[in-house]
């Protein structure tokens, strides 16, 4: 017989990317007498991965549980980011409700309608916490309304239209329920949170239901296994059978090694857990999510949703460059095969391939940013490699029709700067949707365009708007294939020889275009060295010095004025090359590079191409 189980609340924290929700999650942890009084937390305790805590962007879903007078409320934090929507979707199977986190000046984002849409598609009651009220520009009103237009717009039940707002600011550590009643505490968010979300139900006496939802990697206990208790209990050492609803052949019988719950920020062990609590399982070697852990007697896999597959693929190839193997520690195929085997454990909207080269894998994710994350982490932990430029995924429906994925890029920018993105981004097959005025004199622009268009068009896009623009992306399904599209109008300035960078080489190559890198540089043949404002490659050499027959003294060199280079990112650096080039990365340096380093063969392949083409 199914029953509630009322001391605990299970509930997930969904928001846009920097709404604050990762900041709420502090507040209420603290509150909740998690730390002792006098122990140091640092700020964003939940975001655990450096990358997280220095781009201010949750990338993985966190567990964490706090104790509100007698009720524990297990809390997970969401990534925000589209790319990550993958991690969005598995985690909301745990819970019985979200706090929808919404910025009380920046409003409705198109992150807050992905997400939300996620949560009223599987019936999830929804209290609304608009934030950062403590802002002068805030504009706490304005925003409730444009939340109870989008809960309309996506169709949600008379009880979903019904859900309490809550008035809050993280930062400061106080909610209230009306904007009038004074700045104390959190008590007000916890309250709604007891009042408005379900409690947990299952069969107690029924047997073992768990749905593995997420999956942590541990180097010394291998995987473990993320899932709520839906009917029974579940014991240590239970003899349980694995179930998965998407593959009706898989019947593995297992054994639960160690159980774990959570309390504050650790696991802590227990012996057994019964409906509603959210547990964490190791000693079970190949467990994947989507698996459903039953009892021995009555084996039956819950329902779930098949992951979202992924839109682009970049290889990654192991450095043959000339300087490769000098700056990192793990530079076979081996080494990168393995790692990137190992992302897999943890990352389910990642998909690794062997190719026909032993040296190169497909590497398959949800967006630029989603393979960009996994390439920082490798070049962190000592990898060196190279990339190609990331390519769309197509795919082909029953006529053999050539599909691509679809977006819609929101774009924020001051109103002087539309004419330009709109050129830009019709140029790369998008079709312009709708445009509306949104705050502080910017506009709105909401623009339908292939992900392939979107390649490579950040780094531009921020130049356009001279940094002042804001753009977010969410994936829109797969439509026919718009035709080609050329990516860079520019060319690149090539290294000629091997060698290090001389001023005086500089100083003649800067007035062909923007240089990349300055002197005293380890440079070599068929490496790229800066970008040429025309569409042609140059070649230059940078390591010429000055002939000393000249009569003018060595000393003169040094009065020779360079421009700075331009010091490029990782992300720069991806949207900067081009189909026929690679990425070098290492732990120190990002190069980029010819991918046919010698420069007679490469012209005769580009001309080969021309003839063909």
């Amino acid at each position: 017989m199914k029953m509630k189980r009322e001391d605990v609340r299970n509930v997930a924290i969904i928001a846009h990317v920097d709404h604050g929700k990762t900041t709420l999650v502090d507040a209420l942890l603290k509150q909740s007498g998690i730390f002792r009084e006098n122990q140091e937390v640092m700020e964003r305790v939940m975001d655990s991965n450096d990358i997280e805590r220095e781009r201010g962007i949750t990338i993985l879903s966190k567990n964490t549980a706090v104790h509100y007078k007698d009720t524990k409320i297990n809390i997970i934090d969401t990534p925000g980011h589209a790319d990550f929507g993958g991690e969005v979707e598995r985690v909301l199977k745990l819970v019985n409700g979200v706090v929808l986190v919404v910025d009380a000046y920046e409003g409705v984002m198109p992150q807050t309608k992905f997400v939300l849409r996620k949560a009223l598609e599987l019936g999830l009651s929804v209290v609304t916490c608009i934030n950062k009220i403590d802002r002068p520009e805030a504009r706490a009103e304005e925003v409730e309304e444009e939340i109870l237009e989008l809960l309309m717009d996506l169709d949600a039940t008379e009880e979903q239209l019904d859900c309490p707002f809550v008035y809050a600011s993280a930062k400061s550590g106080f909610a209230k329920k009306t904007l009038d009643d004074p700045s104390e505490d959190m008590a007000p968010l916890f309250q709604t949170i007891i009042d408005q979300i379900p409690a947990p139900e299952g069969d107690p006496d029924a047997s073992t239901q768990l749905l593995i939802s997420t999956i942590d990697y541990n180097e010394y206990v291998g995987r473990i296994g993320v899932g709520k208790v839906d009917n029974g209990k579940i014991r240590v050492n239970q003899d349980c059978v694995i179930v998965n609803h998407h593959e009706p052949d898989k019947f593995r019988k297992v054994k639960v090694g160690k159980l774990y719950e959570y309390e504050g920020l650790n696991k802590v062990e227990v012996q057994e857990a019964s409906i509603g609590a959210i547990v964490a399982i190791s000693g079970i070697a190949d467990i994947h999510i989507g698996d459903t852990l039953c009892s021995t007697e009555n084996p039956e896999a819950i329902p779930f949703q098949k992951i979202s597959e992924p839109t682009i693929a970049m290889n990654f190839i192991i450095n043959d460059s000339p300087l490769a193997g000098q700056e990192g520690k793990f530079v076979t195929s081996r080494h990168i095969r393995e790692r990137l085997f190992r992302e897999l454990n943890t990352d389910v909207s990642l998909r690794v391939e062997e190719t026909d080269s032993p040296d190169s894998f497909k590497v398959s994710g949800r967006g630029e940013l989603h393979l960009s994350v996994l390439i920082e982490n490798m070049r962190r932990e000592g990898f060196e490699f190279a990339v190609s430029k990331a390519e769309v995924l197509y795919h082909y429906d029953e006529r053999n029709q050539k599909l691509e994925p679809m977006e819609i890029a929101y774009i924020d920018v001051p109103e002087e700067f539309t004419g330009a993105v709109i050129q830009k981004l019709t140029s790369r097959k998008g079709e312009l949707q709708g445009m509306s005025p949104a705050n502080g004199g910017y506009t709105r622009l909401e623009i339908s365009i292939p992900s392939r268009g979107l390649i490579g068009y950040r780094g531009e896009f921020m130049t356009d708007t001279k940094g002042n623009g804001i753009m977010n992306t969410a994936f829109d399904g797969y439509a026919p294939f718009k035709g080609e599209i050329s990516y860079r109008k520019t060319g690149s300035l090539i290294a000629y020889e091997s060698g290090e960078s001389i001023t005086y080489g500089l100083y003649n190559a800067q007035e062909r275009g923007t240089l990349f890198i300055g002197a005293g540089v380890k440079v070599y043949s068929g490496m790229v060295i800066g970008q040429n404002p025309k569409a042609e490659d140059m070649e230059i050499n940078v390591c010429k010095s000055k002939k000393l027959t000249n009569t003018r003294s060595s000393g003169a060199d040094d009065a020779l004025k360079l421009t700075p280079p331009r010091d490029m990112s990782l992300e720069q650096c991806l949207d900067f090359i081009d189909t026929d080039e690679l990425l070098e990365i290492t732990p120190v340096s990002l190069r980029i590079r010819k991918k046919i380093l010698d420069p007679t063969v490469r012209k005769r392949t580009t001309a080969n191409k021309k003839s063909l083409g």
